[in-house]
């Protein structure tokens, strides 16, 4: 086992150590499966109608279904917030991260003292792999096997072309790596590929009776939309654009069940505590240039004007947000509300639904209060964000654990009060023009309304609290 001794995290060790923790000798599994650019509402279980969805319905069967859980608007920052439990600031991550690992100039890449969810599991002897999207920074001295992971394969920036593994904004790269080494497979199918991965990590875990942590981060249903075409057929009364994003998700869904039936095979379903989230909104393509190659001779090889989605015409998004309205890049509610399930069948409730807010955050606690692992809190100079769901997920009467919600990304933040949230955009120049606009989720057009000419008093609050919260995740990481 490799542990990276940062003077954060060797003051956590031994906290732990001190507080006389050991492992029991038959410790859960954890799968944390993450899916990229999720539509709010978009499975059949959590109200999608015409999705094609049986695994992501199983596992609603089979757990818990939150009706209110919030990720957050982008991907860099969402991923910050679970791994670490924390609000991403904290860790530097208030900006894009580095992309490509050969990038000549460092970029932004979250603090290596930073204690992610794998380090403490790998602590406790738990074997880690994290297959799949990292994006929180791609340089070499960084990233998941600088951060807890024993094993990963994946892709180190945002998203690739999935049958070439090239990132195809600006003059792309190529993005595929095991750890730091790159990785050339041209025409082998990413989600597969990795769904491998895991897969096998699983069994071979299994067989050894060793327990896991396994971070399946799939870069689906993220653009290019290139879902497999037999999911593709099963959707031919669909229009576009929610036809071929439907089909993307339908063959997330297929991959996430051969997770589940190795799981089911190796007779250790029950004893593995899963999490399904979403990691923002569904992303709309409102601008056409943006979602297509700009230059000649781009790294990929593929001609300028190749557009990064399938169908004809620009797809606007495709997601489904139902009453709700936003989408990734906003905090309206479609762009940071996103389908989450938690599901232990050995310890806590099957087919239930909790309506209480929670946020990625809360992973991190409520996984390592699942496998008897008591996080000490106060006596480690580490401030956690999220809380423990289990009472939660115990009890549909339990308070929610954030009676007020915080977002931000760069210049941007959004404050939720009860029914209220005020939002403020702002450019990143700093003679950019600031707007704040208030809305009520209660309406019967949740968010539809602007209210901040109306209601001066809750704007002034939700001002003076962001402010005390900026000043603590600031000055306090």
């Amino acid at each position: 086992m490799c542990l990276r001794f940062s003077p954060v995290l060797g003051v956590l060790i031994c906290a732990l150590t001190a507080s006389g923790i050991v492992l029991a000798a038959n410790q859960p599994n954890v799968l944390l499966i993450y899916t990229d650019d999720h539509g709010t509402l978009d499975a059949h279980c959590f109200g999608a109608a015409d999705l094609h969805t049986p695994h992501i319905d199983r596992l609603a069967t089979e757990g818990i279904r939150f009706t209110q859980a919030y990720a957050h608007t982008f991907c860099c920052p969402s991923r910050a917030a679970l791994l670490t439990g924390r609000h991403p600031q904290r860790g530097s991550v208030n900006q894009w991260t580095q992309g490509d690992l050969k990038e000549p100039d460092k970029g932004v890449n979250m603090d290596l003292d930073e204690v992610t969810l794998a380090e403490v599991l790998q602590m406790f002897g738990y074997r880690t792999a994290l297959f799949g999207k990292w994006h929180l920074g791609a340089h070499r001295d960084h990233g998941p096997t600088e951060q807890g992971f024993d094993e990963f394969f994946g892709i180190r920036g945002g998203f690739i072309d999935n049958h070439i593994h090239y990132f195809l904004q600006g003059d792309g790269y190529h993005d595929l790596y095991e750890g730091t080494e790159e990785v050339w497979a041209k025409g082998e199918y990413f989600p597969e590929m990795i769904t491998e991965r895991a897969t096998a990590f699983i069994e071979e875990n299994a067989k050894e009776n060793r327990p896991f942590f396994l971070y399946l981060a799939f870069n689906t249903p993220h653009y290019p939309e290139q879902p497999l075409p037999e999911h593709l057929e099963m959707y031919p009364d669909l229009q576009e654009p929610r036809r071929t994003y439907a089909a993307f998700v339908t063959t997330t869904d297929a991959y996430i069940g051969q997770v589940l039936d190795q799981l089911d095979a190796l007779g250790i379903r029950d004893d593995t505590i899963i999490v399904f989230m979403g990691d923002n909104g569904h992303q709309s393509y409102e601008s056409y240039d943006f979602f297509q190659i700009l230059v000649d001779d781009h790294a990929s090889g593929l001609p300028k004007g190749h557009r990064f989605s399938s169908g004809d015409g620009p797809n606007p998004g495709g997601g489904y947000t139902g009453k709700w309205i936003g989408h990734k890049g906003l905090y309206l509610e479609g762009g940071i509300r996103v389908p989450a399930i938690l599901s232990y069948p050995a310890r806590l409730p099957k087919g239930i639904v909790r309506d209480q807010a929670v946020t990625a955050m809360d992973w991190f606690p409520t996984i390592l209060d699942l496998c008897g692992i008591g996080f000490p809190g106060k006596s480690v100079p580490i401030v956690i964000d999220g809380r423990s769901l289990v009472d939660v997920a115990r009890s549909a009467e339990a308070s929610s654990p954030h009676p007020v919600l915080y977002f931000q990304w760069q210049n941007k933040w959004a404050v939720r009060e009860g029914d209220w949230k005020l939002i403020r955009l702002k450019g990143n120049r700093e003679t950019a023009k600031e707007t704040f606009s208030l809305h009520n989720l209660a309406d019967l057009e949740p968010e539809a309304t602007d209210y901040i000419d109306a209601k001066p008093a809750i704007v002034a609050r939700l001002k003076s609290l962001h402010g005390e919260w900026e000043r603590d995740v600031f000055d306090r990481r």
